[in-house]
C-alpha cells in the first residue's frame, strides 16, 4: 500500500469532507452550532502533522485545542460495505473513510 496515496486520499477528505462519512460524538454534538462549525474548520485546515503524531505518513489523526479542550479526529478506512476494515486503503474503490471528530476524553 502506498502512503502517498493514502496521504493524498485522506488529505482530499479531511479538507473537503466529501468522499467519506464524517461523524462527530455526542461531546462535539454538545457544542453551539457557531463552535462545531469553527472546530470543523480547523479539522479541515490541520497541517501540522509530525513524526509523532503521523508515524506512517497517512494523514488519518490530529490533535486540536479548541475552547481550552482537546479534540482528536481519526480517519478510518472499511471495506465499501461498512462491514469490515479495508484490505487496502489507497484503493478509492475498495474502501470507504470515516472521519470522526471528538473529544480526547471520548476517545
Amino acid at each position: 500500500m502506498s502512503a502517498n496515496k493514502i496521504q493524498a486520499l485522506n488529505d482530499a477528505f479531511r479538507t473537503t469532507m466529501t468522499g467519506g462519512t464524517v461523524v462527530i460524538t455526542s461531546g462535539v454534538a454538545a457544542l453551539s452550532n457557531v463552535h462545531q462549525t469553527l472546530l470543523l474548520e480547523r479539522v479541515r485546515t490541520f497541517d501540522r502533522f509530525t513524526e509523532d503524531n503521523d508515524p506512517h505518513r497517512e494523514h488519518d489523526f490530529g490533535s486540536i485545542e479548541f475552547l481550552g479542550r482537546t479534540f482528536f479526529f481519526k480517519i478510518d478506512y472499511y471495506d465499501a460495505n461498512m462491514e469490515f476494515g479495508s484490505e487496502n486503503p489507497a484503493d478509492r474503490a475498495k474502501t470507504t473513510r470515516v472521519l470522526t471528530i471528538m473529544l480526547a476524553t471520548e476517545y
